[in-house]
């Protein structure tokens, strides 16, 4: 477990030779924080997903403003990285999305089974290689992938289904989810658009012309193999025993951020998280496949996932997010709220403004500035055209 937080946060951040500074009232400080020389993140965080943030950022928070035993909370969770950088830190996790993709994807890596025992049950599971989808995959699937990946899908229902479903089940399944399309040959796919955003049929088309590619047959067992031992790597039996006791006490949860109905008054510790993007993202049509897969139809979850297109509503849905927080929120407890950057407004502000609005005492904003290097670009950060990425996360605290 983690020994001498305040040293270790302490360092980073002296070493950094940040810059403090005030914007109406708001408290700035700018440096390199949790991406000084690229700290590497535990494996078991290596899940693609869309607009998810890189694990030294909760780390450094969670080291900053928690203790052991403290209880974390992302009520926008994604792919889970504040949850499984909480539970490998020794803190209860709670996470909240409302799409079901997100606890798929999170859950399993709470409770990593061993290489050898996904080897063996993957060994147990028989694909059916006359068996096809109920709708057409042929532009992804060469027609023996496509069974073998069929058969999982059903193999993994009925284990659900009749009660039988297990943690290596479950992280079968979370793995497969994730290597159904992708860039790669480590992916079931033929070549198309990253692992975090799904191309519709029609655009999978477009892309097989124009490239002149057909799909290739790919080991659907042998891709989750791979991609399981990559995960686990840096699992050790400790790392493996401490997840699993922490995984008793996680909590998972599908609500509206704006209505944690599941979650008691005063009751969290820290909570640090993202919230959706102004229209730049549709998560329901971006994971339409993985959706697919697990038994889920993305028509009828769109409507279900929030999508804000307009300045004024985002405002009103982080008023409204914030004002829940403020109420789980124990007393002294703190919310460390990270949000990207658009050209029409400091979305920073608008938070700063809010939360003082519904209650919450503002502590510090961080500005995260990263230069450009080849690390950074193994990290996949590339999208700023001056040579700098910026992260802004606001910090309050409860009264």
């Amino acid at each position: 477990m983690v020994e001498n937080q305040n040293q270790l946060y302490d360092y980073f951040e002296i070493n950094q030779n940040p810059k403090n500074s005030y914007k109406n009232g708001q408290k700035i400080i700018i440096g390199s924080f949790w991406t000084n020389k690229q700290r590497k993140g535990n494996s078991i965080h290596e899940i693609s997903y869309r607009a998810c943030f890189k694990p030294q950022l909760p780390n450094y928070f969670l080291l900053k403003y928690s203790k052991i035993g403290n209880i974390v909370l992302d009520p926008f969770a994604g792919r889970g990285t504040t949850t499984i950088e909480s539970a490998l830190l020794g803190r209860i996790p709670i996470s909240n999305d409302i799409n079901p993709i997100s606890k798929i994807l999170t859950e399993p890596r709470l409770a990593p089974p061993t290489y050898e025992a996904i080897y063996e049950r993957l060994s147990d599971i028989n694909f059916d290689l006359s068996e096809r989808a109920e709708i057409d995959l042929s532009m992804f699937y060469d027609k023996q992938t496509e069974a073998e990946i069929v058969s999982l899908k059903k193999y993994l229902a009925s284990r659900k289904e009749e009660g039988k479903e297990d943690y290596i089940d479950k992280w079968i399944r979370m793995v497969a989810t994730n290597r159904l399309t992708g860039h790669s040959k480590s992916f079931f796919s033929v070549y198309t658009l990253p692992p975090n955003q799904s191309a519709t049929q029609e655009e999978q088309i477009r892309i097989n012309e124009r490239l002149k590619q057909t799909p290739e047959y790919r080991d659907v067992k042998k891709i989750i193999l791979k991609k399981s031992k990559s995960l686990l790597k840096d699992i050790t039996p400790s790392i493996r025993e401490r997840l699993f006791r922490i995984s008793k006490y996680a909590m998972f949860l599908e609500e509206d951020s704006r209505n944690l109905k599941s979650l008691a008054n005063n009751y969290i510790d820290l909570t640090i998280t993202s919230p959706p993007f102004i229209n730049l993202v549709d998560y329901a049509k971006d994971n339409w496949l993985r959706l697919w897969f697990n038994g889920y139809d993305y028509k009828e979850l769109k409507g279900m996932i929030t999508i804000l297109k307009k300045l004024e509503d985002w405002s009103t849905f982080i008023e409204e997010t914030l004002k829940e927080l403020y109420r789980v929120t124990k007393t002294g407890g703190y919310v460390a709220f990270e949000v990207g950057e658009t050209k029409h407004a400091d979305l920073s502000e608008i938070v700063y403004n809010k939360g003082l609005k519904v209650g919450f005492k503002h502590l510090l904003t961080y500005i995260n500035v990263q230069k450009f290097t080849k690390t950074s670009h193994i990290w996949g950060v590339s999208n700023n055209k001056k040579g700098t990425n910026t992260n802004r996360i606001v910090v309050f605290q409860k009264g």
